[in-house]
């Protein structure tokens, strides 16, 4: 048995916020009803290359964009535009828990398909709106995609090396803006169906990707509204360095067996790591120094501290530094490339590589729900790799529909 069975999800959701919320929940065990644009589909389903490959090598036409974010789903097709597809949706959102959708502000209540209109058909009903910008305030109508709000929302000014050193404005090397936005929705829906079991009723949850970003600038913003605003001290970028903690960041270390540049990991979190790491590097006498000894002021004297440490890092390879720090427990560890991060041993222990075989009979492997339940495991199911394939599976299991009506709905293009 899963956490979230017989919560049943209707979700008009595509590309990654909403999605990564649905393959959420429907790992935790939530019938998610995937609903897709007849000819079209989910735009990440074409999102390559690359894409998963036949077994004679040729590519089929799913994207690993499109795998990552769409398991343990059915996909059923529908055109919200028609209204006999508006109809197929009321209907069917009598039967479901959970409505998510990520459509322009005002386009659902165009479709007769908003929070106000569908929570009257089914008052228990927690619907899910995700937009760039949310449903009210100047932006509501511009579209939002991760890109422009990792840059509004303040994470690439603080993403990147320090301007002084030649740096300038960097996003992240995934869309966290967006994956955010899917975390935070996950929460609210599990709230709002808590509130809904108890109480019978039924909410409109508006989340938007900026609110998001700006609530993950976590430390940073609040270095700024406690201090900065007042100060004129405005966090920016830092590298590889952390604002408030040294020495926090990559030193470059002597060069590895092939004579290339190496690099790893120091992450030092408290005064007595500190200590510990000074040790391990043949210098206790930093630990005493009046300009080191407390994070407060190594934070001041940075400037001072990272040169001398970074002459003493390249003093031995990165394997000898982190085998003695990893013993006398001082964080610290590798830069691993995609490569490295699946092979390793501790990723494979965790269960965080899983294998699959496509309809079309090609084995291949995903990344795996993080979620590790002791009572209620994860569901393990492939995302559905065919537009619409369960469209006359749910018709008939929800709406007990006919051959015929079925029929019907095929030849007008609704489904």
């Amino acid at each position: 048995m899963n956490s979230l069975d017989g919560i049943r999800i209707l979700d008009l959701s595509r590309v990654l916020a909403g999605p990564w919320c649905t393959q959420n929940l429907g790992d935790l065990g939530a019938d998610v009803l995937k609903v897709e644009r007849p000819g079209a589909g989910d735009d990440t389903r074409t999102w390559g290359p690359p894409y998963l490959k036949y077994p004679q090598g040729a590519d089929t036409t799913e994207a690993a964009y499109y795998l990552g974010a769409n398991r343990n789903k059915r996909s059923i097709t529908c055109d919200i535009a028609k209204p006999r597809g508006q109809e197929l949706v009321r209907e069917l959102v009598k039967h479901c828990d959970v409505f998510i959708e990520n459509f322009k502000v005002g386009d659902m209540a165009r479709y007769g398909l908003d929070a106000q209109s569908l929570l009257a058909i089914n008052p228990k009903l927690v619907y899910c709106s995700i937009t760039g910008f949310g449903q009210n305030g100047p932006y509501r109508l511009r579209a939002g995609y991760d890109y422009a709000i990792q840059g509004m929302g303040g994470l690439m000014s603080v993403t990147g090396e320090r301007d002084d050193l030649g740096g300038g404005p960097q996003k992240v090397g995934v869309a966290v803006a967006d994956l955010f936005t899917g975390m935070y929705a996950t929460v609210a829906i599990l709230a709002a169906l808590r509130h809904a079991e108890r109480t019978g009723e039924g909410q409109h949850i508006d989340m938007a990707l900026l609110d998001t970003q700006v609530a993950m600038l976590a430390n940073l913003g609040a270095n700024y509204l406690v201090s900065g605003q007042y100060d004129g001290k405005v966090p920016g970028r830092m590298g590889n360095a952390h604002q408030n903690v040294v020495p926090y960041q990559v030193f470059e270390t002597a060069p590895n067996a092939q004579g290339e540049r190496d690099h790893m990991i120091l992450a030092v979190g408290n005064d007595g790591q500190f200590a510990k790491f000074c040790n391990v590097a043949g210098h206790p006498e930093w630990a005493s120094d009046p300009r080191f000894a407390k994070n407060a002021d190594r934070v001041r004297n940075r400037n001072v501290l990272v040169p001398i440490l970074e002459q003493a890092f390249k003093s031995r390879p990165k394997a000898d530094w982190l085998a003695d720090l990893e013993q006398h427990q001082v964080p610290a560890g590798p830069i691993n490339n995609l490569a490295e991060v699946f092979q390793d041993p501790q990723v494979r222990e965790r269960g965080m590589v899983s294998q699959w075989t496509h309809s079309v009979g090609t084995p291949f492997e995903l990344v795996s729900s993080p979620l590790k339940l002791s009572r209620t495991p994860v569901r393990r199911d492939l995302p559905p790799p065919t537009m619409g394939q369960h469209t006359d599976e749910i018709l008939r299991e929800v709406l007990g529909y006919n051959d015929a009506q079925i029929s019907a709905l095929r030849a007008s293009q609704v489904i």
